[in-house]
């Protein structure tokens, strides 16, 4: 049996060395990159796939899923709520405007209404009308 490092599993081509290496060139990667940026890079990241989960995409038929929405909407209340006194005004407002709309959106696609207050991510933003 030839002499392999217990990690390398067969197929795999990157040696181990290499793999940490690049590992820890990402971790220095994303250590340099402002908290600002990272939290507006994920709350578009979660509105963007909401707005496809709630059928604002190309194809509504195949792509919208209310269940998925929801959670991805309520996720992103969430980080909006938390962060806006973090990442200030001027970053807030944009995303907040775009968590309204899903939130709308969502509202006009369900065929189920839920009470004020109720509907995804308003236990963080308050009922949306």
């Amino acid at each position: 049996m030839p002499d392999t490092p217990e990690n390398d599993s067969p197929g795999n081509d990157v040696p181990q060395e290499i793999a940490g290496e690049a590992a820890a060139a990402e971790a220095r990667d994303i250590a340099e990159v402002p908290a600002v940026e990272l939290i507006n890079t994920v709350a578009v990241h979660l509105l963007s796939a909401a707005a496809v989960k709630v059928g604002l995409a190309d194809d509504p038929q195949e792509q919208t899923d209310l269940d998925e929405a929801r959670k991805l909407i309520t996720a992103l209340a969430g980080l909006v709520t938390a962060a806006a006194t973090e990442i200030g005004d001027h970053h807030a407002r944009p995303l907040r405007d775009g968590l309204r709309s899903v939130q709308l959106a969502f509202r006009e696609a369900s065929t189920i209404q839920d009470a004020p207050g109720k509907g995804p991510g308003e236990k963080y933003t308050g009922p949306v009308n």
